[in-house]
C-alpha cells in the first residue's frame, strides 16, 4: 500500500457482487481497516482474506488498487495480468516502463472516458479533493504553517481573503462552492466560457469567473491569498500554468494548493509531498502538493470511489479482454496492453510510440 494510503478498492458489497458472479476475491488482510472496514465484513461477504498483499498478487488474475504499482510491487508484476486502479503514468516513467517490459494490461481510473468527454472514475475523488482543498488551503494560511495568517471569512470590519481556482471542472466547481460557502472572495478561471457561466449560475453570481489566458491568471494569482490549481489534460501531464517567477510576484505567506500534482503538478515550483509533511516553503509561498489528498478522509472516499469502479470491474473480471472491445470508455481507460503503450498522453510524455488499440485487441482474439 502506497505511503499513507488508507483507502481501499472494494468494499463488502463489491466482493458480494464480484461472488455473485462467480469470481473468487482475495483481499489483503486489513486492507480496509484504514477505511474502518473490519475484515469480517469481508469474510461475510465471501472474500478469501490472504495475510499480505504479495499473495494476493501472486495469485490473482485482476488486481483492483486505489494507487499506482509500488516499487516493491514491480517484481509481481507479470504478462497477461490485469491491474485497474489509479495511473497517472504521464507523471512515472519507470512506472510505464515496469509495466511495458512487464506485458501488463494496465487501466487507469482517471483515463475511463465516456463520449461526451466525462471522466466519471475520476468524479468523485475529484469531488473530495475539490472540497478539501480549501480545508487544507485554509490551515495553510494559518501564521504557526508558515502562513499569512489569514482567515478566509475574514472578520465584521476585516476582508475576507481572496481565493483563487484555476480550472473549472469538477475539483475546481467543487473546490468554488465551499470557498464561497465560507464567505471568501472567489475567482475562477477556465478556457471554457461554458463551464464558467454554470459554475456562476450554480453559485447565484457569488464568484467572479475569469477566462483563462496568461495575462488574467497573472493578475489573480499576484492578488491572490489563496491559489487553487486543479487542471486536467486527461492521461497527460499537466500544463505548467505558473512560473516561478510568478510565485516572486505573489503575497508574502500566501498559500498554493496544487490537485494536479498526481500528473506532474501545474507550477514550476511543484514538487510531490506525503500527509505527514504535507507542505513546503517555496518562493515564499507555502505549498501544498499531496498526491492523494482523499486518503485523509477515507471512509469518505473509499465508498465514493468504488460506487463508481465496481460496474467496470465486474465488467472486466466477466468477460476478460473482450470488455475492452465492447466498451469504448473502458477501451479509453486503457494505458498499456501486451508491452504497448496504449494511451496518446502517456505516449507523448515519454517519446513513445502509441499502439493501435484496436489492432493489439484483434491480435488477441
Amino acid at each position: 500500500m502506497k505511503a499513507e494510503e488508507t483507502r481501499v478498492a472494494i468494499t463488502p458489497s463489491g466482493v458480494s457482487a464480484l461472488v455473485a458472479h462467480g469470481h473468487e476475491v482475495l483481499v489483503e488482510r486489513s486492507a480496509g481497516s484504514g477505511s474502518s472496514i473490519p475484515d469480517d465484513l469481508y469474510q461475510a461477504a465471501g472474500a478469501q482474506l490472504l495475510p499480505t498483499a504479495a499473495a494476493v498478487w501472486e495469485q490473482a488474475q485482476m488486481i483492483l488498487k486505489v494507487k499506482e504499482p509500488l516499487p516493491s510491487e514491480y517484481p509481481l508484476l507479470r504478462p497477461g495480468l490485469i491491474v485497474f486502479t489509479y495511473l497517472h503514468l504521464a507523471a512515472d516513467e519507470i512506472l510505464t516502463r515496469r509495466l511495458l517490459d512487464a506485458q501488463v494490461t494496465a487501466l487507469g481510473y482517471e483515463t475511463i472516458q465516456l463520449d461526451d468527454g466525462a471522466l466519471p472514475l475520476l468524479a468523485p475523488m475529484s469531488e473530495v479533493a475539490g472540497r478539501l482543498a480549501i480545508q487544507v488551503g485554509a490551515w495553510c494560511l494559518e501564521a504557526q504553517n508558515g502562513g499569512r495568517g489569514v482567515l478566509l471569512s475574514g472578520a465584521s470590519g476585516v476582508k475576507p481573503a481572496r481565493v483563487v481556482i484555476l480550472g473549472a471542472g469538477i475539483a475546481g466547481t467543487n473546490a468554488c462552492q465551499v470557498a464561497v460557502g465560507v464567505g471568501a472572495n472567489v475567482s475562477i478561471l477556465d478556457v471554457n466560457p461554458a463551464r464558467l457561466r454554470y459554475v456562476h449560475d450554480i453559485l447565484g453570481g457569488h464568484v467572479t469567473t475569469v477566462m483563462s489566458n496568461r495575462a488574467n491568471i497573472e493578475e489573480e494569482v499576484i492578488a491572490a491569498d489563496l491559489v487553487i490549481s486543479t487542471v486536467l489534460v486527461p492521461g497527460a501531464r499537466a500544463p505548467k500554468l505558473l512560473s516561478r517567477a510568478l510565485f516572486r510576484a505573489m503575497k508574502p505567506g500566501a498559500a498554493f494548493v496544487d490537485i494536479s500534482i498526481d500528473q506532474g503538478g501545474s507550477a514550476e515550483t511543484s514538487r510531490p509531498t506525503a500527509h505527514h509533511d504535507p507542505i513546503y516553503r517555496e518562493e515564499d509561498t507555502v505549498h501544498y502538493c499531496v498526491t492523494n489528498m482523499p486518503a485523509i478522509v477515507p471512509h469518505t472516499s473509499t465508498y465514493a470511489l468504488t460506487n463508481v469502479t465496481l460496474s467496470y470491474a465486474i465488467e472486466l473480471a466477466d468477460n476478460g479482454l473482450a470488455a475492452l472491445r465492447d466498451n469504448l470508455a473502458l477501451r479509453r481507460g486503457l494505458n498499456t496492453l501486451q508491452g504497448h503503450v496504449a494511451h496518446p498522453g502517456v505516449a507523448a510524455a515519454f517519446g513513445l510510440p502509441c499502439g493501435d488499440v484496436e489492432m493489439l485487441l484483434k491480435a488477441l482474439a
